[in-house]
């Protein structure tokens, strides 16, 4: 598994932008599925044939958060804006990686006191991008106006704690494919939706949704934790305490009867696990539930830490719990 996260985290897909990730995805999926296709929006939509003729709906968001080029300056800075959840905080002096050209991040600041200013005040506003440029015509040949950018990141495995960007939602899609690739013949048939756009509002499931309209939906996605020193007080999701249930988040409300199921099938079969009400953030279960008329749908979430940044961490046995919970909701969830 450690592998699959490594490749799959370390590719460069932002939203809009999702096809390095989409063709990786395919090739890790060529044997082990009945059939696929690439919507016109770009979600990458697999399916395994079941035996019910009922119809379980795995989504996990393949793209991740960005940058995008809005503008040069004379001397081939660049500036940018964010693509989905990106902080100005975060970003600075971080490198980021634009094709096959890399920018550091750096802040204005003319004086010491403005720069300490423009730190304590950070915006997108104040922010450039270095790409050793020395002039505007290099840059915009190097990184025109309009083009997407990620943060320059690297897989690292400590002990059972992997390490890297994009693990929002590249995790997810691990998920998804390892359910895939162990389920030898599932009860039900089980579609697995790679959507696009999550990032910046649940665009790709809303149309998966209304092409598919499967029975049930189960969104995999991360969930923040509050288990750092002073972690948030009303966040009680840990790593190493398995899979989350979630029950509701700032964007849905999880199906109770699915709910119930998850806690009956993780209580049954002894796979670690832990409620999870999310005092912010959403995932695709919101746009499936509001999907023509309603399709019944629920989170798993894989507890990560320092979720938006070049560092996202995960814990490999909550990543299995997870794995195990979703194909015993594929086996016997309807």
């Amino acid at each position: 598994m450690s592998d699959l996260t490594k490749r799959l985290t370390s590719a460069k897909s932002p939203s809009g932008r999702e096809s390095e990730i989409t063709a990786i995805i395919l090739e890790e999926l060529e044997e082990f599925i009945d059939g696929y296709k690439i919507d016109k929006l770009g979600n990458l939509i697999v399916w395994k044939n079941g035996k019910s003729g009922k119809k379980v709906l795995l989504d996990a968001h393949m793209d991740e958060i960005g940058v995008v080029v809005t503008n040069i300056d004379d001397r081939g800075f660049l500036k940018i804006d964010r693509v989905g959840g990106v902080s100005p905080y975060t970003v600075y002096q971080s490198r980021l990686r634009f094709g096959e050209v890399v920018g550091i991040v750096g802040i204005e600041g003319e004086t010491a006191e403005e720069l300490q200013s423009n730190i304590q005040k950070m915006s997108f506003e104040k922010l450039f991008v270095d790409i050793g440029a020395k002039s505007k015509e290099e840059a915009e040949k190097l990184c025109p106006i309009g083009t997407f950018g990620t943060y320059d990141s690297y897989f690292h495995k400590q002990g059972d704690y992997i390490i890297n960007k994009s693990m929002d939602d590249r995790i997810g899609c691990v998920v998804i494919i390892e359910t895939l690739r162990r389920i030898k013949e599932p009860q039900n048939t089980i579609y697995g939706v790679f959507a696009v756009q999550e990032e910046v509002g649940l665009i790709g499931a809303h149309v998966a949704g209304y092409d598919i309209e499967p029975d049930v939906a189960i969104a995999l996605d991360v969930t923040g934790v509050g288990d750092t020193p002073k972690g948030l007080k009303r966040v009680p999701m840990e790593l190493g305490k398995g899979a989350c249930i979630k029950v509701k988040d700032m964007s849905s409300i999880s199906n109770r009867y699915i709910v119930d199921k998850l806690k009956e099938l993780a209580e049954k079969y002894d796979i670690p696990h832990q409620m999870e009400v999310l005092i912010f953030g959403g995932t695709d279960a919101a746009g499936y539930q509001a999907t023509k008329s309603g399709i019944p749908s629920a989170t798993i979430s894989i507890p990560t830490r320092y979720i938006h940044t070049s560092s996202e961490m995960v814990y490999e046995p909550d990543v299995e719990a997870t794995i195990e919970l979703t194909i015993k909701y594929c086996e016997e969830g309807i």
